[in-house]
């Protein structure tokens, strides 16, 4: 049975696509079948893997709104052990599709049920909103992974996102957890995030991951290429940082 994982802030620019794609990736490296889901409309998640969003005709959007089925959608092995259900910016018109509709929150989680089993990890890619989407996303997902940038304002909108996941625990799935914070962007020169680290952990009741992703030129390169970071500069400080956090995730709740 697939772990199903909803990486998500509504908080933009945390690094949640960069997390999604690379952890995602590293875990296919270490012989795990992953799935990928982008249900961000601006299809970034998509594109990191070199899939041209523009040229699909079946995305998540189209599954959403029944038009067609998840075996037409999935794109297979886009990298070694790693597929992907695309998105483009079609997905942004879903919402409106979907008023009216009865179950509107449990479509997704409905479709995957039935591969699940087909993959050891399923990574999904939430907006940087709490809407819909994301809702389908905590909906299907058993833990929800949580990046923070490194910054003063991090935990703005955290408390707002565990609110949400708490409501959707309490409504909506039942067995919904969350799978713990990871920091992202770390600037090892400055005070600033080393303060944001300790402040974190002193005032969350989550699981933090020890793996802490820095800032690193390649990270930022790698989605123009169409690459994971593994792939595209496998002895960079970014590849052996999501490395680190692939065997942690791995390895959770031993």
């Amino acid at each position: 049975m697939g772990r199903i994982i909803a990486v998500a802030n509504q908080k933009g620019g945390v690094g949640k696509t960069t997390t999604t794609i690379n952890l995602a990736a590293c875990l296919a490296e270490l012989n795990q079948k992953v799935l990928v889901i982008d249900m961000d409309p601006q299809g970034n998640c998509t594109s990191g893997f070199g899939v041209e969003k523009e040229m699909l005709i079946n995305t998540v959007y189209e599954v959403l709104i029944g038009e067609c089925s998840l075996d037409e959608c999935i794109i297979r092995n886009v990298i070694d052990n790693l597929s992907i259900i695309p998105s483009n910016v079609n997905l942004a018109g879903a919402e409106i599709e979907l008023i009216g509709i009865k179950r509107k929150e449990y479509i997704i989680r409905e479709k995957i049920r039935k591969i699940r089993d087909q993959y050891d990890f399923i990574l999904i890619d939430c907006p940087p909103s709490l809407s819909m989407l994301t809702v389908n996303a905590m909906t299907t997902a058993d833990t929800v992974l949580v990046p923070i940038q490194c910054e003063y304002y991090a935990l703005e909108g955290l408390s707002q996102l565990l609110h949400t996941i708490g409501l959707v625990k309490k409504r909506l799935n039942p067995n919904l957890d969350v799978e713990g914070v990871v920091f992202t962007m770390y600037d090892a020169r400055t005070n600033l995030s080393l303060q944001v680290v300790e402040n974190v952990k002193k005032n969350l009741k989550q699981a933090v991951y020890k793996t802490i992703i820095p800032r690193n030129v390649r990270l930022a390169e790698a989605p123009s290429h169409g690459l994971p970071i593994n792939l595209y500069d496998s002895k960079s400080a970014g590849a052996e940082s999501y490395r680190l956090l692939a065997e942690e995730v791995l390895h959770r709740g031993e």
